[in-house]
């Protein structure tokens, strides 16, 4: 059976699941979840002298909690990805329409180094303009004030 289906929109294992992933990442992110999880711990911690501390009393939630551990790392990195390709996709739109550098667009594809150098280059070019926006501003009080002296 093939899962993936052609189109616009993906696949259909892909569209399940981002389901699954975003109604597990919003169910875990809930108080009442934190609160059963916080439950399921003091249960468990409350049957500690039921079963005399043993070795499996403590395997059962080690492995419970490496399990869900392990699931979430999956879920929680989906959830970001979708999140920051979703943001990245905003920021191009706005640069697109704005009168920022279109180059700037897809940068995000770029190397790490390359990333940096162009960190760089952006906070030189700022530090350019805040010198030169001081340098006119000290310009235009000089010039008020002389031309305040000469109306006197």
């Amino acid at each position: 059976m093939n899962a993936r289906v052609a189109g616009p929109n993906g696949s259909r294992y892909s569209k399940l699941f981002g389901e699954i992933a975003n109604r597990t990442s919003q169910a875990a992110g809930r108080a009442l979840t934190f609160t059963i999880a916080v439950g399921v711990v003091i249960v468990w911690g409350i049957s500690g002298p039921v079963f005399h501390y043993s070795d499996t009393w403590q395997l059962i939630i080690n492995t419970g909690t490496t399990i869900v551990t392990f699931l979430m790392v999956f879920l929680i990195q989906n959830s970001q990805n979708r999140d920051s390709a979703a943001i990245q996709v905003k920021l191009d739109e706005l640069i697109r329409v704005s009168t920022a550098q279109n180059s700037f667009v897809g940068i995000e594809h770029l190397t790490d180094e390359e990333i940096e150098e162009i960190r760089v280059k952006c906070e030189r070019r700022s530090e350019a303009e805040k010198a030169g926006k001081a340098g006119v501003e000290a310009t235009d009080r000089k010039a008020r004030r002389e031309a305040d002296r000469a109306s006197d």
